[in-house]
């Protein structure tokens, strides 16, 4: 709602306009219950705090769609191709660079070397993924797809990571860093701002061998 329009709405408020209470308007325009006119801003405010507690009720309800929204996709994926979001996203960029090293990979996903090492290690395992030792460093392997790997990336379900980045780079640049300011103050309302995560859409171990 633009804040002209907010006149309509609460007479003689708009010299003491918030962005907060365009917030609160659009959840009571959406819900089909945001009055023709409050009145006055007093009664503005009675109304505002009978909708605090439904806010916030509001935000959970996106946060468990978000954890929901992960766990559906890991468990497709895992019904599919018997893999983790861990190790698809390796798969995939593996897949994407043809010949490779670990540490190039690692690099890429802001992975550490050891989560890396233990995911290619069951890559190779299940067939997926070649390692060969460097013929120009033997101190370094090489990796690549095997047809198997191929097949587990065609019958793979579209990762609901990728679709989550590619839509969020394609927000205006004030809109990710909103977005990114929120989830960043959502983890400090859950003290969750110290604990360190890769950036992954998965709540399980980032190096463990088989799906949850």
């Amino acid at each position: 709602m633009h804040p002209g329009e907010m006149g309509r709405y609460m007479p003689g408020c708009l010299e003491n306009f918030n962005p907060a209470y365009e917030i609160i308007f659009h959840c009571m325009k959406d819900y089909g219950r945001c009055p023709e006119t409050v009145g006055s801003k007093a009664a503005f405010q009675l109304w505002r705090k009978a909708m605090d507690s439904e806010i916030s009720s509001l935000t959970l309800r996106a946060l468990r769609r978000v954890l929901r929204a992960t766990e559906i996709g890991s468990r497709q994926l895992a019904a599919t191709t018997g893999l983790t979001p861990s190790q698809m996203l390796v798969l995939r960029e593996i897949d994407v660079r043809g010949l490779t090293t670990p540490s190039t990979i690692a690099h890429a996903m802001q992975f550490s070397q050891a989560t890396i090492t233990a995911i290619v290690d069951r890559l190779v395992a299940l067939g997926f993924v070649q390692r060969q030792r460097s013929e120009t460093d033997k101190r370094q392997f090489r990796l690549s797809l095997l047809p198997e790997g191929v097949r587990a990336l065609a019958e793979a379900p579209d990762p609901l990571q990728k679709r989550f980045t590619d839509r969020f780079d394609a927000l205006p640049a004030w809109e990710r860093a909103m977005i990114l300011a929120a989830t960043e103050r959502l983890a400090m309302l859950m003290d969750a701002q110290s604990i360190d995560a890769a950036p992954l859409l998965d709540g399980g171990r980032i190096d463990r061998i088989e799906p949850d």
